[in-house]
């Protein structure tokens, strides 16, 4: 069985925290992550707001990231070994169709890319408030260090439209506190990130 679960919301939400705790702990389970895809910095538009757009869906190469998870949905078994990933001892022996195989697919604008929200079995979105969300990127080392004033002249009014978006596409996306510990969330949605019967 192949599952696909989306991890997105907002920047610094603790996207990755809770997808690093799961694929430690769910079975034959890889990671696609959305900031792996970001264009060159010199490709990145100038908007009318003075910023780069780095918040934006064609801040990223989308079709490089569909074909990745083309990669893992037509044989996630070699898709595992060539990322490095360790697949239960079941998987060398039985048919990887009876095998449980996981893909977690994590970022910050997962659910407004239209070729992309058929894929997931399972979605969620970690939320946090703006005050907590600006005092968490203010802490952030970037590659690309933030202008001043980008997270209330850009990042922030580019989270609030995209989750508009996000809430009008009709997607089945359970929303996560991401003020709680991420141990919390993990313990309160074990038993939904995959269906029992599947394990």
């Amino acid at each position: 069985m192949k599952y696909i679960i989306g991890i997105g919301g907002v920047t610094n939400g603790g996207k990755t925290t809770l997808t690093n705790k799961l694929t430690k702990t769910l079975p034959n389970c890889c990671v696609v992550h959305q900031d792996d895809f970001f264009k060159k910095p010199d490709q990145i538009e100038v908007g009318e707001d003075g910023f780069r757009q780095w918040d934006v869906i064609t801040a990223m190469d989308m079709e490089a990231m569909t074909n990745t998870l083309k990669g893992w949905i037509e044989n996630p078994v070699k898709f595992a070994r060539s990322h490095g990933v360790p697949l239960s001892s079941a998987s060398d022996v039985a048919d990887p169709d009876e095998q449980t195989h996981i893909l977690i697919v994590e970022g910050f604008l997962l659910y407004n890319y239209l070729p992309l929200l058929d894929v997931f079995d399972k979605s969620y979105y970690i939320t946090i408030p703006y005050e907590e969300c600006k005092r968490r990127r203010s802490t952030r080392q970037y590659t690309v260090p933030d202008p001043p004033g980008l997270f209330d002249g850009h990042v922030w009014p580019m989270y609030l439209k995209h989750r508009r978006e996000m809430e009008s596409s009709g997607l089945n996306i359970q929303c996560l506190d991401g003020l709680m510990s991420k141990e919390i969330i993990y313990n309160q949605q074990e038993d939904s990130f995959i269906p029992v019967q599947s394990l």
